[in-house]
């Protein structure tokens, strides 16, 4: 770094005495910046290069119901800014495919606002139910969790995403102040096997971006081999990319931990649409899933619905192909159905907006009521039996279920504190 900084060298070294920036983003699946920022709990600046981001000072932010109900994201300020650079929009084919823990897919999706088909995937299984999990939270319906090697799914999908994010894993010297770990196993061997497995994963990304496509490749490290070396090597191999921007956040520069990306399009090439995915009925389930609708939300689902085979029914992406790697999540899950019963999922109180059904509490008013749902506890309540979503300021947090004048807690156990 002394060699590459020079005379800025001594800034960028000081830097790492400093604390970490702290920042959020807000869902906008869920909430306009404007009416976050009149109803944040905690002073908020402007992150400059992605409008939907801030640093934030002061108490956790992730425990805060706020959180729960998926109005905004914890990410590090330098982070937002590749899915920023991807620019996707509503209607498109986009492929996150390094994404856990999920903080550019969601992101991506905000752009999108639910509309087109959005596929984030992760190699690594637990890491990929992390990623499902904040898909989920952030009330995302149309994207599909993947976990498989990228060179397979580049086998599955071939020139089909408009739009490809490949945050590819690294040495990680932009984690060294937030992870003392990125520090211990940092080591010249690993910056060369980072740039080998990154070659791999470029090699993929190229083969599933559709002609006229756009792909950007970031890292959260410093290293030339990873960065504008990797970019100089994707472009002597792939005649039909061009580079349109390269950018570098360093940390004692911006307030941030730092974040290189590269921009490409491909500028020959088809779309591909292959085979649609197999859609499997149930006319029992569905009949279930449409008379709930009707009494919660007054209407009825919009899309197709699928019902696999351990009962869980989801609604569906647009243009969702068939995949045939290993998948978590399949859109938005509506529920189950045991064959008599119809159970709602968590995920379908966090997504769909129009609720007729619902408790809403207070934050100011009923921040204890509202700590004892998280916990799981059940509550008092005046309402008529049946299915209710518990809300906070008027935002779902999860699903009730009135008997009797008690709230019986159906908050997921994997969630509660």
């Amino acid at each position: 770094m002394k060699k590459r900084l020079g005379k800025d060298f001594p800034a960028f070294f000081k830097s790492y005495e400093e604390l970490p920036a702290k920042g959020l983003r807000v869902n906008t699946l869920k909430i306009s910046v404007d009416e976050f920022l009149k109803i944040s709990p905690f002073p908020l600046e402007p992150v400059p290069w992605e409008p939907t981001a801030f640093y934030y000072e002061g108490e956790r932010a992730g425990a805060h119901p706020y959180h729960a109900a998926g109005l905004f994201y914890c990410q590090e300020p330098s982070a937002t800014l590749p899915a920023s650079l991807l620019q996707a929009k509503a209607g498109e084919r986009v492929l996150d495919l390094c994404a856990a823990p999920g903080g550019k897919a969601t992101q991506i999706a905000s752009a999108m606002q639910g509309e087109g088909l959005l596929v984030a995937n992760e190699f690594d299984y637990s890491r990929a139910r992390i990623l499902s999990e904040n898909i989920e939270r952030l009330g995302i319906k149309n994207a599909v969790v993947t976990s498989c090697d990228p060179e397979r799914l580049a086998c599955r999908l071939p020139a089909f995403f408009d739009k490809i994010l490949a945050d590819a894993p690294c040495s990680g010297e932009g984690m060294f102040k937030k992870e003392e770990g990125a520090l211990l196993h940092w080591s010249e061997a690993n910056v060369r096997g980072c740039a080998l497995r990154q070659r791999n994963i470029l090699d993929s990304a190229v083969k599933m971006l559709a002609g006229g496509g756009r792909l950007v490749y970031s890292t959260c490290t410093f290293s030339e081999e990873e960065n504008e070396a990797q970019a100089d090597a994707l472009l002597a191999r792939y005649p039909e990319l061009t580079l349109l921007d390269i950018r570098r956040l360093y940390p004692h520069e911006v307030r941030g931990e730092g974040q290189f990306a590269a921009v490409f399009e491909k500028t020959e090439g088809e779309r591909r649409s292959p085979k649609p995915f197999a859609v499997a009925r149930n006319g029992a389930a569905e009949k279930a899933v449409y008379e709930f609708f009707g009494k919660v939300y007054g209407r009825t689902p919009h899309g197709t619905l699928n019902v696999m085979q351990d009962g869980r029914i989801y609604l569906l992406p647009r243009e969702l192909p068939a995949l045939g790697v290993t998948t978590l999540r399949t859109g938005l899950e509506v529920g189950s159905f045991d064959g008599k019963i119809f159970k709602p999922a968590h995920a379908l109180a966090i997504a769909e907006r129009g609720l007729r059904k619902r408790v809403d509490f207070s934050f100011s008013a009923h921040a204890v009521e509202i700590e004892k749902y998280l916990r799981g506890e059940a509550l008092c309540t005046e309402a008529e039996n049946g299915w209710y979503a518990v809300c906070a300021d008027g935002f779902p947090l999860g699903w009730a279920k009135a008997v009797n004048g008690v709230l019986k807690n159906h908050y997921p156990k994997y969630l509660r504190r």
